[in-house]
């Protein structure tokens, strides 16, 4: 009597990827594709939060374009930016190349140390700012009486100049030393044979440093500079911390995160801080994609 030989079922295991991938994908539709949709469906609408949902189309819009609050809060959110990106890239540039040219004693002490500042919350140190700048009584008003250097207190918070520079130091002091890390690494995937055929050929290493390392870094300096306009852009704790959330003084801090979050959150406008929150988006885009063209236009020319 034959012995029937059993099927081999074969299960096939191609499709079990989908299983291990499939719970990033349901979060990011729901914590994130979603309130972008509604944030985009909302630019058109008029609400208060509470009561009905109106439509208005294209309103919000045409306000947003009227708007010169906007355009302030937009111009100081620049301005703060590019008064602590510039100071920010030229530090990192020159620290590292210190720290990789050099060789210093503690440099893994002092790689650390530049970066501390990164690691403490944004709203802490905006509070901790307020508290040694503000009022009559603050701690700086007493340092610098005590010393001669003011005869009497000075109200910091009533210069415009002083609380914008003071809110894009503070953003230098929390990033530069992230940005040199990230510049130590980008020099750290060059390779060494360059720098020895460029010695050999009798390059200083000033002329090493600019002939070959910033130009190999070119991908760096393109993260650091598009990141740093999302990021940018998008200021928000410092400055809304530094005084009173409104832009004060005379709405010369006013970002354009913080002219969103009052409208929403004071004003109780949802519609209109949800178009804000789309021109945000919009403009954030283009300086991305301007700064991009910029630099890789500068690398094409540059081969």
């Amino acid at each position: 009597m034959r012995q029937r030989k059993g099927r081999r079922h074969t299960v096939s295991k191609s499709r079990y990827g989908y299983f291990f991938i499939a719970p990033f994908f349901i979060v990011f539709a729901i914590f994130s594709l979603y309130p972008i949709l509604y944030t985009i469906f909302l630019s058109f609408q008029s609400w208060d939060g509470l009561g009905p949902v109106n439509s208005v189309g294209v309103k919000n819009y045409e306000r947003l374009l009227k708007d010169e609050v906007f355009y302030q809060s937009l111009w100081n959110t620049f301005r703060m930016w590019m008064m602590n990106f510039i100071p920010q890239i030229l530090t990192a540039l020159v620290l590292s190349a210190v720290f990789t040219f050099h060789r210093i004693r503690g440099m893994r002490f002092f790689r650390a140390a530049f970066y501390l500042p990164n690691l403490i919350t944004a709203a802490s140190v905006g509070l901790l700012f307020n508290l040694l700048f503000d009022g009559d009584k603050s701690a700086m008003n007493h340092i610098l009486t005590k010393i001669g250097l003011l005869e009497e207190p000075f109200a910091f918070f009533n210069s415009m100049v002083f609380a914008s520079g003071l809110v894009s130091y503070i953003q230098w002091w929390m990033w530069f030393g992230y940005t040199t890390v990230i510049v130590m690494a980008g020099i750290t995937t060059v390779d060494s044979g360059i720098y020895d055929a460029a010695m050999v050929d009798g390059a200083t290493r000033t002329q090493t440093y600019v002939k070959i390392t910033l130009p190999m870094i070119r991908p760096t300096l393109i993260y650091l500079s598009i990141t740093s306009i999302i990021g940018g852009m998008q200021l928000f704790d410092v400055p809304a911390t530094l005084t009173n959330s409104l832009g004060d003084p005379r709405k010369s801090i006013l970002t354009t995160a913080m002219y969103l979050y009052n409208q929403g959150f004071r004003n109780h406008n949802y519609g209109y801080a949800s178009t804000v929150s789309a021109g945000l988006f919009v403009i954030i885009a283009i300086l991305s994609a301007l700064c991009m063209s910029a630099l890789q236009k500068k690398e094409r020319e540059g081969q």
